[in-house]
């Protein structure tokens, strides 16, 4: 057994610069292009988009096949990873008994709840979409964890070497033409708005 050293809480950290997206110019160049809402400050206009994605990972979590990003940005889906490579180290519990103790994911038969992100299959094609990069908010990431013990068989199951562009690409045709094939053409009508 490999022995398990305590980190030390009180060391020096490397502490990321957070930027804030929506800040005084941000918020000006709003006012100007919707005047309409311009008596909406700052910690409003943050809790408007808070909401609004909150309803969009709420959206991910839901479908299996995840949802593509408004402006066509993207797309986002969550997918069950297994044999997982680098070591899931359980702290607390390493700590408590001076041994590494690892997680094994049992109550989720060893698989891990993935985010992924791709900008490859978008409607329309973004430029420099290599460098396009998602980051989950940290509220995204514990419900993705909460709901994903709950039912992780529902999602795709995606291998290390998997294409997850080509992956997404035959999933969302199928789906297209599943949808397709499902109208009754006899009974169809085009002025028929119901």
């Amino acid at each position: 057994m490999q022995q398990f050293r305590k980190p030390d809480l009180n060391a020096p950290r490397y502490r990321v610069k957070k930027t804030n997206i929506i800040d005084e110019d941000y918020l000006e160049q709003f006012r100007l292009k919707f005047p309409e809402y311009s008596h909406y400050g700052k910690r409003e206009l943050k809790k408007i988009v808070h909401k609004f994605n909150g309803l969009l990972w709420d959206k991910v979590i839901e479908h299996r096949d995840g949802i593509e990003l408004p402006q066509g940005l993207g797309f986002v889906f969550i997918g069950s990873c297994g044999n997982v490579t680098s070591d899931n180290i359980d702290y607390g519990k390493s700590i408590k008994y001076g041994v590494v103790v690892k997680h094994k994911n049992w109550d989720t038969d060893g698989y891990v709840g993935k985010i992924f992100f791709s900008a490859y299959y978008a409607k329309y094609k973004l430029r420099e979409r290599s460098i396009w990069a998602f980051t989950a908010s940290r509220e995204f990431k514990r419900s993705v964890k909460d709901r994903y013990k709950e039912d992780f068989k529902k999602y795709i199951v995606v291998e290390n070497t998997t294409d997850v562009v080509k992956m997404y690409k035959k999933n969302k045709s199928r789906d297209y033409f599943k949808i397709r094939n499902t109208i009754d053409k006899a009974k169809y009508n085009d002025f028929e708005i119901d």
